[in-house]
């Protein structure tokens, strides 16, 4: 018996979130705060069309900032595959800024009530599927 020496290949495993625990401390002391001036500072970014992709960055990472939950990736460490651009764009020019301004708004009312929390997390989650239907 030969002693060879097989190529292996080792694949990054998706970052987890952390449990619930942490997030709830999370979201309780800093993400309830930090993320509807985050959702605001974003808004403004896009209005201003040269902010218009550090905003759509920062909207995409909210449910980081709200929850600490890592953005969604394939198997293979690569990003989900997002729709076509013009698409998203259209969306959000017409439905999504708006859209999201109510949804937001609404998150946060959920977010400050203790049986509302849940509903509240889930929907800061959401919300850059709701403003530039991202895939996340």
């Amino acid at each position: 018996m030969t002693d060879k020496l097989m190529p292996t290949s080792e694949i990054a495993a998706p970052r987890t979130a952390p449990g619930w625990f942490v997030t709830a401390l999370w979201f309780v002391f800093v993400g309830s705060w930090l993320t509807p001036m985050w959702a605001i500072a974003a808004l403004l970014c896009i209005v201003t069309i040269i902010g218009a992709p550090l905003g759509l960055l920062m909207l995409n990472r909210l449910p980081q900032i709200a929850t600490l939950r890592p953005p969604l990736q394939q198997p293979d460490g690569s990003a989900v595959p997002q729709r076509f651009w013009l698409v998203r764009a259209l969306y959000f020019v017409f439905v999504g800024l708006w859209v999201s301004l109510v949804w937001m708004s609404l998150a946060w009312v959920f977010s400050v009530t203790l049986i509302g929390l849940p509903l509240g997390i889930w929907m800061w989650n959401r919300t850059p599927a709701v403003t530039t239907l991202a895939k996340y």
